[in-house]
């Protein structure tokens, strides 16, 4: 995707400050762009028309592709990297009165419908001062009403607070392949295997298998995005065959490799 100039140069702090209950910007960034941490005084609702985010807060990070969008509460310090090709992000930002009540407390992920996605892109023309009575303000304002909090934890990854953990979880999200078992991971950062299957379980909440296969499938899907065939992403992600690899990716994600993308 081709970067937009205009959408680079747009400004946030235009729209996260503007008054109005509810405005949405566009902006594209290229592929390997980051965003440093930074919070915002309204809510956030963090969408990418196409592309893959990754979002980082003090607790964990998270994956967002297209088909998700993210929750973003005021005040949460988080950062944004671009992973494997540019993002076309369309964001909106949320006065805190006009907040959904039900909105988590921390970083939630939310499913992008078909409706929600025509609405957060039709909103993204919208002026920032338009009236909240008028037809554009009813649009903005029916984004709200089309969220819909998702509980699924599989595109979220916490790190551990533990400095043994958090090193050996910041090893396994830079290189995802690397199949070495919690015995070496444990004779190589001062523990016994059992201390880090506890750690794993008590800190990230799931255990040390499962935590690697998230943090692959996260890895993945960036290069399906990009159109990388199934057979190849699967071997470089440590897998003997495809087929293990898509079996992990549908228990994990509900599609298969070739059917999570539309």
């Amino acid at each position: 995707m081709r970067v937009s100039v205009l959408t680079r140069n747009v400004d946030r702090r235009d729209y996260e400050n503007a008054d109005r209950p509810i405005v949405v910007m566009a902006k594209d960034y290229p592929a390997g762009h980051t965003v440093s941490s930074h919070a915002h005084p309204s809510g956030q609702l963090i969408y990418a028309v196409s592309g893959v985010m990754e979002i980082r807060t003090g607790t964990g990070l998270w994956l967002v592709p297209p088909q998700r969008a993210l929750w973003m509460p005021a005040g949460v310090a988080h950062s944004m990297r671009t992973r494997g090709s540019s993002v076309a992000l369309r964001t909106a930002y949320v006065r805190l009165d006009r907040c959904p009540a039900d909105a988590p407390g921390q970083p939630g992920a939310v499913q992008v419908s078909s409706l929600l996605r025509e609405l957060i892109l039709r909103a993204a023309t919208i002026p920032r001062d338009c009236p909240e009575d008028s037809r554009d303000g009813r649009i903005l304002n029916l984004i709200l009403e089309e969220i819909v909090w998702t509980p699924e934890r599989e595109l979220h990854l916490p790190t551990g607070r533990d400095k043994r953990l958090a090193t050996i979880c910041e090893a396994i999200l830079s290189s995802p392949q690397d199949n070495r078992t919690l015995d070496e991971w444990a004779s190589q950062h001062g523990a016994t295997a059992r201390t880090l299957s506890r750690l794993f379980t008590a800190e990230l909440g799931v255990p040390f298998q499962v935590w690697r296969q998230q943090v692959r499938v996260m890895a993945a899907l960036p290069r399906l995005a990009a159109g990388e065939p199934v057979t190849t992403v699967a071997l470089e992600m440590g897998y003997d065959t495809p087929g293990a690899f898509s079996a992990m990716f549908k228990r994990l994600l509900g599609a298969s490799p070739s059917r999570y993308f539309p």
